[in-house]
C-alpha cells in the first residue's frame, strides 16, 4: 500500500451533493432578493465555505454572507443533505481500506455535525477514524487546519480531495495529495498545484490505493407480490435510493425487458387472448424469461451491477402453478434454463392482501388480461406466494405493503441494504 493514512474530502469526493447544494443555493439567492448565477457558477459552491462563494461570486459583504449562509442551512438541514449520492466504488474502496487497517478520515468544508449526520446516513460513517469539519459559527475555515485536526502520528498520510484548497491543505501540512478530476474543481487549477498523483475516475483511485481490490460484486433483485401492490411504484424508489448509496441499478421487468420479450408480453397481456389456455400462458412466460435472462440479466449482473426485476420465476409458479393450477413441478421444469443461468439473489415480497391491491389496480388503470380474473384468482396467486415464502424463508424479505409507499421504500430498503452488506455487495 502506497499510503496507511488517507483523509478525504467529502463533497466531490466521497458524494455527488451538487443537487442539494445547488438546490440550497437558490433559495438562498432568492430569500437574499439576489440575482441567481448561471450552473457554471453554482458549481464553483463545491467545496469552499459557503460564505466564502457567496462573498466571492455573488458580491455579498461579510454580514450578506452570514445571513445567505443562514437561508441555505434553513432549506439543507430539513432537506438538502439528503439529495446526495455515494459516488460509485468509494464504499467498496472504503471497506477494503479499512480491512488492510488503513487509518481512514474526512476533512471536509462542510460543518462537522452534518458531514457526520451524513456519513452515518449513507451508511459510510463506521469506516472513518475521524472527522473535522467548521464548528457552527465557523464560516471560513482552513483546510490545512481541518487536515491537521485528523492527521495521526508516524503514518504516510495522503489528502484526496476535488478542490485546489484540499491540494494546499495537503502541501501546507506536508503530505501527499490526490487530485480527483470526477469532482467539483476546475481540472486546470486543480493540477496547477501539482498534486502528488490525479485520479480521473473513481476506479483510478480504488487501483491507487487499492490495487489488490476485488472487480465491483453483481446482485439480483427480484420483487415479488400479487397485482396492485406498488411493485413499479416500489421499484422505482428502491432503483433511486440504491443508486444514491452507490450502486449501479439495471431495473428491468417481466414478461419483457428486451425486445423479443416485450412481444411476448404484449401478447399475453392483451385482453384480446382471452381464450389461452393455461399451458402456453406459461410457457411464454417461459420463453420469454429464457430471452431475458440471456439478453439482459446475466450481463449486467456479470458486469458488477444490481439487476432490479420486476418479477421472475417466482411469479409463474404463484401465477400458472398456484392460481391456474398447474402442476408447479413442471412450471419450474420449464423455466430451467432461466433458474440455472441466474437464480435470484434476494426476492422482496410486498404483501398485501389481493382484495386491496385490486382496488389499487383498478383505480390506477384499466385491467389488463390476467388481472381480470377476478378475486379468487388474486387470493390464490397470494396464497402461491405466501407457500414461497414458507419453502425458501432464506430467499425472501417480507414487507408490508399496505403502508404509505415512503414507509414501504424505507423497510423495503433498509432490509435489502442490509442484506446485501452480508453478502458482500458494497
Amino acid at each position: 500500500m502506497l499510503y496507511n493514512a488517507v483523509i478525504f474530502d467529502l463533497d466531490g469526493t466521497l458524494t455527488d451533493s451538487q443537487p442539494g447544494i445547488y438546490a440550497c443555493a437558490r433559495y438562498a439567492l432568492e430569500k437574499m432578493n439576489v440575482p441567481i448565477p448561471d450552473d457554471a457558477t453554482l458549481r464553483r459552491f463545491m467545496g469552499p465555505p459557503l460564505a466564502d462563494s457567496f462573498m466571492r461570486f455573488c458580491g455579498m459583504n461579510e454580514e450578506e454572507a452570514t445571513q445567505a449562509t443562514a437561508f441555505y442551512r434553513e432549506r439543507y438541514i430539513p432537506i438538502g443533505w439528503k439529495e446526495n449520492r455515494v459516488f460509485p466504488r468509494i464504499r467498496a474502496l472504503l471497506h477494503h481500506l479499512k480491512k488492510q487497517g488503513i487509518y481512514l478520515a474526512v476533512a471536509t468544508g462542510k460543518p462537522q455535525h452534518t458531514s457526520i449526520d451524513i456519513l452515518k446516513y449513507f451508511g459510510l460513517y463506521d469506516y472513518f477514524d475521524a472527522v473535522a469539519g467548521p464548528a457552527p459559527g465557523d464560516l471560513h475555515a482552513n483546510k490545512a487546519d481541518l487536515i491537521a485536526r485528523v492527521l495521526p502520528e508516524g503514518k504516510k498520510a495522503v489528502m484526496v480531495g476535488d478542490h485546489p484548497g484540499d491540494i494546499q491543505g495537503a502541501r501546507d501540512q506536508g503530505i501527499a495529495s490526490i487530485a480527483v478530476l470526477y469532482g467539483y474543481g476546475e481540472n486546470d487549477e486543480l493540477i496547477a498545484k501539482e498534486p502528488t498523483h490525479v485520479c480521473d475516475t473513481t476506479d483510478d483511485l480504488c487501483a491507487l490505493l487499492c490495487p489488490d481490490m476485488p472487480a465491483p460484486k453483481g446482485y439480483f433483485i427480484t420483487m415479488e407480490g400479487v397485482d396492485g401492490c406498488g411493485k413499479s411504484t416500489q421499484a422505482a424508489a428502491l432503483q433511486e435510493r440504491l443508486t444514491q448509496f452507490g450502486y449501479t441499478i439495471h431495473r428491468t421487468r417481466e414478461p419483457g425487458g428486451c425486445p423479443l420479450s416485450e412481444e411476448i408480453r404484449n401478447m399475453l397481456l392483451d385482453t384480446k387472448n382471452s381464450n389461452m389456455c393455461a399451458e402456453t400462458e406459461a410457457l411464454l412466460f417461459a420463453a420469454a424469461r429464457a430471452q431475458h435472462i440471456d439478453q439482459v440479466i446475466l450481463p449486467a449482473v456479470q458486469e458488477g451491477k444490481i439487476v432490479l426485476c420486476d418479477r421472475f420465476v417466482d411469479s409463474s409458479i404463484a401465477y400458472q402453478g398456484g392460481a391456474r393450477g398447474l402442476d408447479r413441478a413442471w412450471v419450474k421444469e420449464i423455466n430451467k434454463a432461466a433458474l440455472g443461468k441466474g437464480a435470484p439473489d434476494v426476492t422482496l415480497y410486498l404483501r398485501m392482501d389481493p382484495e386491496t391491491a385490486l382496488s389499487r389496480r383498478y383505480a390506477a388503470s384499466t385491467p389488463d388480461r390476467i388481472e381480470q380474473m377476478g378475486d379468487a384468482f388474486q387470493a390464490r396467486i397470494q396464497a402461491g406466494f405466501e407457500q414461497l415464502l414458507q419453502e425458501e424463508p432464506q430467499r425472501f424479505l417480507a414487507v408490508n405493503a399496505a403502508q404509505t409507499p415512503e414507509q414501504v421504500t424505507e423497510d423495503a430498503f433498509q432490509a435489502l441494504f442490509s442484506r446485501m452488506l452480508e453478502g458482500g455487495v458494497l
